[in-house]
Formats: structure tokens, sequence, C-alpha cells
């Protein structure tokens, strides 16, 4: 596996960020994506074995006439890679971005956190090396973890506790933790079985938002950064404000020549959202809904707590998929009234996460949870899929695989 951003690209990035902290809110006309991919779109085998996983159903029959008709040749913004395609790839790597890419995916998720020199690196949360690289393995970067690993603990390393530089040393990996390693060895592994860590013995290296920012745009493909909740006191250092936070992370798609249509900045904290939206040309940002127990609200009060939104001009929220459904009394997957409140309200929905929960003989677990009784075989997923795009009307669905999507969204012309 060959690295995808050269080492002079990385240099010009990041030194390109200290000039991009003084473009508050302009505006730079340029990229806006491609149709055309840089390679052709491969979905692989994967949606074909959960096609024969159906059960019979016109969808089925549906989809069977697409499998042999349609050539799999197009990417599709309604197919997002969600970490990129992290259920087989180390999460938020290149590599994992490149597989998402090669599988269709219109639009690639970076998630977006700092580093101890205030440097915006791709990570799921900012307190996570500890399970996503190999930094307890490594004493004297261990050492400067928040609280550094030690055989029956529980480590926690943070992107702040290191500089850029020195996290560009580790080597990423798939998400995982044995916490009854008795070494720091043991300790990462415990991969879940249907991963693999095929993908993670040339030392994929953590990117930045700048390099991921690069290798989308030579794609021709979108972009979708989560701005994630930081795990330090804000203002970090006394004058590092979550403000400050929000904007740096517009100022690298302005730097890099995107225009704000091929950009949706998330964030579970909705006051970001209605920064960009108040204090950007960057309009699409999507409020991620984290308040699980929302799902119960009644009308009024699901107004009263999107009444921020709205005055501020937001039109994506992107809940999880459960929340988005539930069972009709003969078991079809119907519109809950919680994703009914949000079509009300006229936001666009966006949803996570498939191919997250591993094979769905179980009833698919945590994404599932209200539609469960209707879930028992991969092939489910295609149900599932049919439902949030008829039922509920969604725009885009991030995916672990995204070839699963791509192949749908090129089945039903999205």
């Amino acid at each position: 596996m060959v690295h995808f951003v050269t080492a002079v690209v990385a240099v010009l990035a990041i030194a390109s960020l200290s000039d991009a902290r003084s473009l508050k809110g302009g505006k730079k006309k340029g990229y806006k994506g491609s149709k055309k991919s840089k390679y052709p779109v491969s979905v692989g085998s994967r949606p074909y074995f959960i096609l024969d996983s159906m059960e019979e159903s016109e969808l089925k029959s549906t989809l069977q006439k697409c499998a042999e008709d349609v050539k799999m040749d197009k990417k599709s913004d309604w197919s997002i890679g969600h970490r990129g395609a992290c259920m087989q790839y180390p999460e938020h790597t290149l590599e994992s971005y490149y597989a998402a890419l090669v599988q269709g995916a219109g639009i690639v998720e970076c998630d977006v956190t700092f580093t101890k020199d205030r440097q915006l690196i791709c990570r799921h949360a900012q307190c996570d090396l500890h399970t996503t690289t190999d930094v307890v393995t490594r004493p004297e970067l261990n050492a400067k973890c928040t609280t550094p690993y030690t055989p029956g603990g529980s480590p926690k390393c943070c992107a702040s506790d290191f500089t850029l530089a020195e996290i560009k040393t580790l080597c990423a990996k798939m998400d995982s933790s044995d916490s009854s390693a008795d070494s720091a060895e043991g300790y990462i592994g415990g991969v879940a079985s249907f991963r693999t860590t095929m993908y993670s013995n040339e030392c994929p290296e953590v990117p930045t938002h700048m390099e991921s920012i690069e290798l989308v745009k030579d794609w021709g493909a979108k972009f979708t950064p989560e701005l994630k909740t930081p795990q330090v006191d804000m203002p970090y250092e006394g004058d590092y404000t979550q403000e400050d936070y929000a904007q740096q992370l517009i100022d690298e798609y302005i730097e890099a020549g995107v225009d704000q249509s091929a950009v949706w900045p998330q964030s579970f904290l909705w006051d970001d959202v209605v920064y960009w939206s108040t204090n950007t040309d960057f309009k699409q940002g999507v409020a991620l809904v984290g308040s699980y127990g929302d799902y119960s609200l009644s009308a009024s009060d699901f107004a009263d707590k999107v009444a921020p939104l709205e005055d501020a001009g937001v039109m994506y929220m992107a809940p999880p998929m459960w929340m988005l459904l539930d069972l009709s009394g003969s078991g079809k997957m119907v519109i809950s009234d919680y994703g009914q409140y949000i079509k009300d309200h006229g936001f666009e929905i966006i949803t996570w996460t498939l191919e997250r929960s591993g094979p769905l003989t179980t009833g698919g677990g945590w994404y599932y949870q209200t539609v469960t009784d209707v879930i028992d075989r991969d092939g489910d997923q295609f149900e599932l899929l049919y439902a949030l795009q008829t039922e509920v009307g969604i725009v885009g669905i991030f995916s672990d695989w995204p070839a699963t999507t791509t192949f749908y969204a090129t089945c039903m012309g999205l």
C-alpha cells in the first residue's frame, strides 16, 4: 500500500495552516466536486452477497434486475464514507478514504480534532489514540498520554497530548483494545471478528485534515468534516476558543480552494452549526443528533429544541438510523414520529451508520433498536435502506462499507 499524499504535499499543507487562520469568513470560489472519479468505481462482491441474503420480495427482484443490467461505475453523494471504509480499513487513514472513494462514496468524512500545537487531524475523538494507533507501545510517547498505559489500567491518549510531528510517527490501526492483556502489544489487539488487521501492517499514518481534503479533491468527491467535541477545557490553553476551532476547520477548505457547495460540516454541538451558518459562507452545516431521548419528544418539545437551528437557517439534521424508524402493526418499517417532526420542520435528513453492526443475524444491535424484530440477516440492510429512502426521504447515509450504499443508490437512481 503506497502513501496517497506525497511528503511534499504534506509539508505544504501543514505550512499553510498559519496563513489559513487569517481567512475569517472569507470565500474563495473554486472546487465544487466532479461527476467523474479518478478511477472507475468498484463495489466488489459484498453488495451481491447482501442481495442473495434477502428474503424474496419485490425489492429483491428490483435489485437483482439492476445487478444484472446496470454497470456499477458511478459514485453517489447519497453514499457517504463513514471514517472512510472502516469496516475493513483502519478508520481515518488515507488508505480508508481511498477505499471509500474506490467504492463510489461521493462524500467522505474526516472527523476533525486538534493536536497540542493546534493542527487539525482526522480522528474520531480527541482522546482515542490509545485504541486507534500504536502509541501505547512507544514508551517515550506513552509517557506523554493524559493517562499512560499500564497493565490492567485504562489509558487515555489524546491528540492534544502530542504535537503533529509526534503523531506523524504513529501507526494507525483498527479501533480496538484488549483490556485483559498484560502488555501494551496485547492491549492494542482485540479487533472484532468481522473486521481485519490486513490493512494495518504497512503503518498507515494519521492524516491531517488538509491531507484528507487534497485526497478527496483529487478524486472529484465532496466533504463532510465533523468537528469533534473537545475533551479538554476550552478555551484551550486560555486563548483557543471553540469558535476559533470551528473557524479553523472552515479556513482549511478556503485555503484549499474548495467551494462551500462541496462541504457539509457537522457537529453534535449545535452552537458550532449555528456559528457556521451565521458567520461563514459555509451554510450546509449538519446538526448531528446525540440526545437519543429526543426520540420520544412531543411535537411541541421538538419545535422548541430545534428553534435555534431554524433561526440560524440550518438546513440539515442527522440522527442515527433507528431514531428515524418505527414498526407498524404489521411489522413494516415506517417513519417514526421523530423523523416526521424533522420533515415537518423542513430539514433535510442525513443518517448513520450502515455496515457498522457486524452480521445482522442477532438483530443488529444499537443501530437497529427500533426495528430489531424484523432484522435477522444481512439482506435486511437493503430493506432498511428502502424504508429510509421511501418512508423518510433521507438525502444521504453514512456507511462503514460504502460499496453497499453505492450499489443501492445506483440501482435506485440516487
